[in-house]
């Protein structure tokens, strides 16, 4: 049986500012569902915060590349880090964002472990918007949340794209994305990319289990698989507090039933929530929606054993001298030796 941990990565830095003198909302989106008695409700560990850097655009300008990369490229190695320390533990990590460029610390931490096992990880990225926005298909890039499925695949600015000497976090084949509309803007790119992709209509049609299974089906070569989950899949009828939001969505019991059929699988290795902005949920009762769709979709991540070769391998990789290897500053402070035994 798996344990559940929840970590808040309440980082808004992907993100453009609402206006000129103000900062993105979904920094406080953890807390409205804490609030909102998630962990409770889940059973879950408290695997506590990662505070973000400021969130300060300064003087960018398009053309600067993207904004806040140096922050957001800190962040993410963080992130990975307190990932794997979680997944070290047996548990399965949920991580409440917080923006889509958290998606990068997650990214960065299926890698290393995708190294550490010997096989592939893949993403399940079930997003209103593809998010797929990068240098070969855009005058200029700048907000890192809608370019976060370009930068995890590679493409974009070495500093995000390539953090440890990685390209790509994930392959093209490796990648599953549900849930965006279907004129999305970049439904093209990804077709040439070889993603593939099962917008709105075609997840109604097939049905949102169904749609789950074949979204483990295609990732059936991968040791494993993470979970991203935008809530502006969600229609702007029942999820309007979300940055950008995007009529054709989805309702809540579909993504209820999405999010049971992923997480049912011992394959799947985590899952992270994003987007949802409570500067636009004045009374809460989004929030509450929210934390009953979490919990009602992630009951069966309990049921899954944990997976020990992944433990095993987490551990292998943190031995001194093992290929790939984390930095000093990065892994975990080795445990306290044991008291000697007591003289007979």
């Amino acid at each position: 049986m798996r344990r559940i941990a929840v970590l808040d990565a309440p980082s808004n830095l992907g993100l453009r500012p609402p206006t000129a003198t103000s900062v993105p909302g979904c920094a406080k989106a953890p807390g409205a569902l804490r609030d909102h008695g998630l962990l409770r409700r889940l059973h879950a560990r408290d695997a506590g915060c990662l505070t973000p850097p400021r969130y300060d655009p300064g003087d960018w300008r398009p053309g600067d590349g993207v904004c806040h990369a140096r922050e957001i490229a800190l962040y993410s190695r963080r992130l990975a880090d307190r990932i794997g320390q979680v997944i070290d533990e047996g548990e399965f990590p949920v991580v409440l964002g917080g923006d889509c460029s958290i998606v990068l610390g997650s990214a960065l931490a299926m890698h290393r472990l995708g190294e550490a096992v010997g096989g592939r990880i893949g993403l399940v990225f079930v997003d209103g918007h593809s998010d797929f926005r990068h240098p070969g298909n855009a005058s200029y890039v700048g907000a890192a949340a809608g370019e976060d499925l370009a930068l995890v695949t590679g493409r974009g600015q070495a500093d995000l794209a390539a953090m440890e000497g990685r390209r790509p976090y994930y392959r093209d084949i490796d990648v599953v994305v549900m849930g965006i509309r279907a004129q999305d803007e970049y439904r093209l790119d990804l077709q040439a990319a070889g993603i593939v992709t099962r917008p709105v209509p075609t997840l109604r049609v097939e049905g949102a289990a169904r749609s789950a299974q074949w979204a483990r089906d295609q990732l059936v070569d991968c040791a494993g698989y993470w979970v991203h989950l935008d809530v502006d899949v969600l229609d702007p009828a029942v999820m309007p507090a979300v940055d950008a939001p995007e009529p054709g969505g989805i309702a809540f019991p579909e993504l209820e039933l999405l999010l049971a059929g992923l997480v049912e699988s011992p394959h799947c290795l985590g899952v992270e929530i994003t987007v949802f902005d409570p500067d636009y949920d004045p009374d809460g009762a989004y929030a509450e929606e929210i934390t009953a769709a979490i919990v009602a979709g992630l009951k069966s991540a309990h049921a899954v054993d944990a997976r020990p070769d992944l433990i095993a391998a987490r551990a292998d990789l943190l031995a001194p001298g093992a290929p790939g290897t984390l930095a000093p500053a990065q892994a975990p402070a080795p445990a306290p030796a044991p008291a000697p035994a007591p003289a007979p």
